[in-house]
C-alpha cells in the first residue's frame, strides 16, 4: 500500500512516467512513512475525447468523497 493511479492524456514518454512515479513514491515515503517496496504507481492514458466521460464525470464531478484535490476547471 498504497497503489496510485495517474490518469492523463496520452503522449507522456516512458521517461516522464518513470520520473513522476519516482517523485510520487518519494512523497508517499516522506508523508505516509511507507516503504518503497510497498508502493506501486500505474498510468492510464485517456484520450482527450474520452476525458469527460471516462474521468471527469466519473471521478471528479460525481461528488466522490474520495476526491482530495479538485481541478480548477469544469466541463
Amino acid at each position: 500500500m498504497p497503489h496510485i493511479i495517474v490518469k492523463a492524456f496520452p503522449g507522456r514518454t516512458d521517461e516522464q512516467k518513470a520520473r513522476l512515479a519516482e517523485a510520487v513514491a518519494r512523497s508517499v515515503i516522506d508523508i505516509f512513512g511507507s516503504s518503497d517496496s510497498s508502493i506501486s504507481v500505474a498510468f492510464e492514458d485517456v484520450p482527450q475525447e474520452r476525458w469527460k466521460e471516462a474521468v471527469y464525470d466519473k471521478d471528479i464531478a460525481g461528488g466522490s468523497v474520495q476526491l482530495v484535490k479538485a481541478p480548477g476547471y469544469t466541463m
